[in-house]
């Protein structure tokens, strides 16, 4: 009888041989369409981000009000709209007015802003104003109105708020993180007279306009943000009204 003809142990080695090779290729290809799917998701989510973070910053900057709002104290009035002067004399780079002038921009980096603490050791702002327009879905008995604060705490840029537009002291704020990884902040604040300005209420004004430093308004915010990975960002915000 002719004899059954098979393979040899040669040929079986040489064929298991090409496919580990094959397989190797293939799980190396695999595992590069994964870590780069992770990429492009990464970098997805921080583009959301960002962007949430600034339309945050630009939605609460155009609805700015003229409301000042009591001293968490009860013995005065904070003006609508107050910038910290720590934050605006900390650090400065050179910008320039709408004529050409140089200027100089309020900015801080982060680590700076971590050691700028209040008297009941919270994080200082770096500005704080009155919104209008807060939603209110559930028809809850509240005003309208806003009290919004603006820091930097562990590189994170942080927005809060009171529920009450004139809280006290033992009211918690409420915080949210917008965006980390922040390098540093800055803010100008355009005057009446298309000039642009590292604090808000102007210093200049005099003691007799008291009211006026409460209630007055820039024309224009320039908010300037440093990040690790994507550099600095700048968008100038219209105030309404």
């Amino acid at each position: 009888m002719r004899r059954m003809a098979g393979f040899t142990l040669v040929e079986l080695l040489v064929a298991l041989f090409i496919t580990a090779i094959m397989f190797t290729v293939g799980y190396r290809g695999l595992d590069q369409a994964f870590r780069s799917r992770k990429e492009v998701d990464a970098q997805s989510a921080r583009l959301i981000a960002v962007q949430q973070a600034l339309r945050t910053l630009e939605q609460d900057f155009e609805l700015l009000q003229p409301r000042p709002i009591r001293q968490p104290t009860g013995d005065g009035y904070l003006p609508a709209i107050m910038s910290s002067p720590n934050a605006a004399t900390t650090l400065g780079s050179t910008g320039s007015t709408l004529d050409g002038s140089s200027a100089s921009t309020a900015s801080v980096s982060a680590s700076t802003l971590g050691t700028i603490t209040t008297l009941n050791g919270g994080t200082l702002p770096l500005v704080s104003f009155t919104r209008g327009s807060w939603t209110n879905p559930a028809g809850l008995p509240r005003s309208e109105l806003q009290r919004v604060s603006y820091s930097i705490e562990n590189g994170a840029l942080m927005r809060s708020y009171t529920p009450e537009l004139d809280s006290t002291l033992a009211v918690v704020p409420i915080k949210r993180k917008l965006i980390d990884h922040v390098k540093s902040f800055g803010l100008r604040f355009m005057d009446a007279g298309h000039n642009w300005q590292t604090q808000w209420p102007v210093p200049t004004l005099g003691v007799g306009q008291q009211n006026l430093m409460l209630r007055i308004r820039p024309v224009a915010v320039e908010v300037t943000i440093e990040l690790e990975d994507w550099g600095v960002l700048m968008r100038h915000i219209e105030v309404a009204g």
